[in-house]
């Protein structure tokens, strides 16, 4: 089964997010994104996210942003 570019997209986030000790919550104060928004983006449907919200979550887990996309 084809795994999604978006549910691939949220698992590296999370194991990211992980790796850094980071909780949903810090994640989403290092980026000024909705706490609510995280759980979305890491979970089983994840939502489209803007070019923008990639870009502050790659800051915040201290990769490049086409890192985020090494899957």
């Amino acid at each position: 089964m084809e795994v999604n570019i978006r549910l691939k997209l949220g698992m590296r986030i999370k194991k990211l997010r992980k790796k850094y000790g980071y909780t949903q919550e810090k994640l989403s104060e290092l980026t000024n994104i909705d706490y609510k928004y995280i759980p979305r983006i890491e979970g089983k449907n994840p939502p489209a996210i803007k070019i923008d919200t990639i870009e502050r979550l790659a800051k915040a887990l201290k990769v490049k942003l086409s890192e985020l996309f090494d899957f």
